[in-house]
């Protein structure tokens, strides 16, 4: 796996992390724990942010480039689905018309519970 820009400087974000994690399936999958990471077309949030879900926190841990030819069931698992081809048609049926190409690169932002 690629993680360009891992130990470099990130870009500036595109967008504030109050959007990383919008849609009420997957809010559901990482209140539960099924969820740990997420892949935005754009940068939503720099590692030690604080993304809040119903009251609950999630500190984001790493953040790093990744195209899509790189993912792997480990990965999708992450995502809360069981494998690529899941993730996959979840996200183009989310986008309607939208290519999977695999060299789009994507950002990916880790994130785990805060412990209280």
């Amino acid at each position: 796996m690629t993680t360009q820009n891992e130990n470099a400087a990130l870009p500036p974000k595109t967008c504030s992390i109050e959007r990383l994690v919008t849609m009420e399936a997957d809010v559901k999958k990482v209140l539960a724990g099924e969820k740990t990471a997420t892949r935005r077309n754009g940068r939503y949030a720099d590692p030690g942010e604080i993304m809040t879900l119903e009251g609950r926190q999630f500190v984001v841990e790493k953040v790093y480039s990744q195209s899509l030819g790189e993912l792997t069931d480990d990965d999708a698992r992450r995502e809360g689905f069981n494998t690529v081809e899941e993730y996959k048609q979840s996200i183009l049926s989310y986008h309607p018309g939208m290519p999977w190409l695999p060299q789009m690169r994507v950002w990916v932002h880790e994130f785990r519970p805060v412990q209280e």
